[in-house]
């Protein structure tokens, strides 16, 4: 029976890459001389360090910038809300989301029932497999989702026929 998987994914080491040229140009340039600001990386969150907000914004177009150009969907970060460490210094915490969420993967779920199609959809772990008998089918489920999901990045992988 054909079938594929939704999921979404991030490339880890492109986001540590482009971290890592954040830190590079912000330590070279000219407007955030003697500052503090910089990003740092653990695990999945991102957390963007500034002397003020104005510095913090710059810091976070800087590294969107770099992400883009290294082929990470943008969608993928949450924002958390800026905080005060010390004095003006302002921090933000940048979560890379990785797997379909749950409450995403019902909405594929009750998208793909209520569409009439011949497939079907499940929900396994932090993915959603659709399964059907023909292959037309699946590729008319897989533009329905695509025009339907768009604030959350998602591929469509593992297609066996």
């Amino acid at each position: 029976m054909p079938s594929f998987d939704i999921v979404s994914e991030v490339n880890q080491v492109e986001v540590r890459n482009a971290v890592d040229q954040t830190n590079k140009e912000v330590s070279t340039r000219f407007d955030f001389k003697g500052s503090d600001a910089r990003v740092e990386s653990k695990e999945s969150v991102l957390t963007l360090y500034a002397d003020d907000e104005f510095k913090l914004k710059q810091v976070n177009d800087i590294l969107i910038g770099k992400l883009a150009k290294r082929g990470v969907d943008t969608r993928c970060l949450k924002y958390g809300d800026p905080e005060k460490v010390s004095g003006n210094k302002v921090k933000q915490a940048l979560t890379v989301r990785t797997g379909v969420e749950q409450e995403l993967a019902k909405k594929i779920q009750r998208l793909v029932k209520d569409s009439k199609m011949k497939v079907q959809a499940s929900i396994q772990g932090d993915a959603v497999r659709v399964s059907g008998t023909k292959k037309d089918d699946l590729q008319a489920a897989i533009a329905l989702v695509r025009k339907s999901v768009t604030d959350f990045p998602l591929q469509y992988q593992n297609f066996r026929d």
